[in-house]
């Protein structure tokens, strides 16, 4: 059984593509959702179109449908998913329409899916993308009147379906979700090297209450423990998919997110391979799954880490295009001399 069939045999849909350990479908992801098994999706990562005053290409819900709109995708996300499993969603938030005031949809949407009769989901943790290349807007309120400053944070929140309680005490017990920050650890600061070489630092109470023991911060860990905030600058623009695109004449998705996301969540929530005594997912390692596929960058991301991975995409177009992360020049070229829309299946990897 080759890698992309494994995930291919678990839809009933034919996919619109395969690269070597996933699949892309084409259609409504509530329908195509529907057509997994129980349980069988380690993780997934997503950025569904926000709840906007203005109507943009990829389609997007206006504010006062967004959230009933949204929670029709809860139940199928819930069955879908391990018990260990997760559910990443980067959401915008929103200036209320002609008015310099932010619209609450956002933390309404999370009431109803924490909530225990409706959503039935849990806030593991929230998360928060800084972007400090944002573009000053709205327009309206920080250039035009300047009443307002750049919007430059979007919320980034970490759900899972249950959360073991029992289990989280234990000792030796790994509690609901999968997770390892040990994955995700960051480079030291020059200050923390510093201190780590010559061992002298402050140690003793604080004022917080916290008391520093003399070693603390002289242990050497391989790295620091990330915090809740994402920094990174959408602006790539020589990536493969970008080159590939303007090389072809073909438009590029228009909200794209930074590969910083999907890559931090797949290491986080995913264990790394190789997966020799791995038992606790639907196939014989994790699957990541991308709802809102757009140009399957989180897709890319799975499958340069070794993980199984899938997407679901409404947009042709969209679908097109994202094939070029995983092809190269010369094979794109190909497939499109053999036609202009049936690329069909492909093995390459490109990176993005």
């Amino acid at each position: 059984m080759t890698e992309d069939s494994a995930v291919t045999e678990l839809m009933e849909s034919d996919p619109y593509y395969s690269a070597e350990g996933g699949s892309a479908f084409q259609g409504n992801s509530r329908e195509l959702l529907k057509e997994l098994p129980d349980n069988s999706i380690d993780l997934i990562v997503t950025s569904p179109p926000f709840a906007l005053q203005h109507k943009k290409e990829y389609g997007n819900e206006d504010q006062e449908g967004y959230n009933d709109w949204f929670m029709e995708f809860i139940p199928e996300v819930r069955r879908v998913l391990q018990p260990h499993g997760s559910f990443v969603v980067e959401i915008g938030g929103a200036f209320k329409k002609g008015f310099p005031e932010r619209s609450t949809y956002q933390f309404e949407l999370m009431t109803r899916l924490v909530d225990e009769d409706e959503g039935g989901m849990h806030l593991a943790q929230d998360f928060y993308w800084y972007n400090p290349a944002k573009l000053p807007s709205p327009i309206e309120w920080v250039n035009v009147r300047k009443i307002r400053v750049t919007d430059a944070m979007t919320h980034i929140w970490w759900l899972t379906p249950e959360i073991n309680k029992d289990s989280a005490v234990k000792e030796g017990e790994q509690p609901h979700p999968e997770a390892n920050n040990q994955r995700v650890l960051q480079e030291y600061s020059d200050s923390q090297k510093d201190l780590i070489e010559s061992g002298e630092f402050n140690d003793g109470e604080r004022g917080s209450g916290h008391n520093i023991d003399e070693e603390a911060f002289a242990k050497e860990n391989e790295g620091s423990i990330p915090d809740n905030l994402i920094e990174a600058s959408n602006t790539a623009s020589n990536t493969h998919y970008l080159k590939m695109c303007r090389e072809f004449d073909f438009d590029p998705h228009p909200a794209r997110f930074p590969r910083q996301i999907p890559e931090f969540f797949v290491d986080f929530l995913t264990p790394n391979p190789p997966y020799d005594d791995w038992d606790n997912g639907y196939l014989d390692k994790p699957v990541v799954l991308d709802i809102f596929g757009g140009s399957n960058l989180t897709g890319s991301i799975a499958q340069q880490k070794g993980r199984y991975w899938m997407a679901f995409e409404q947009e042709e177009k969209y679908l097109e295009t994202s094939q070029f992360r995983f092809m190269t020049k010369e094979e794109i070229s190909k497939k499109l001399d053999d036609s202009q829309s049936d690329f069909g299946d492909f093995a390459s990897v490109s990176e993005d």
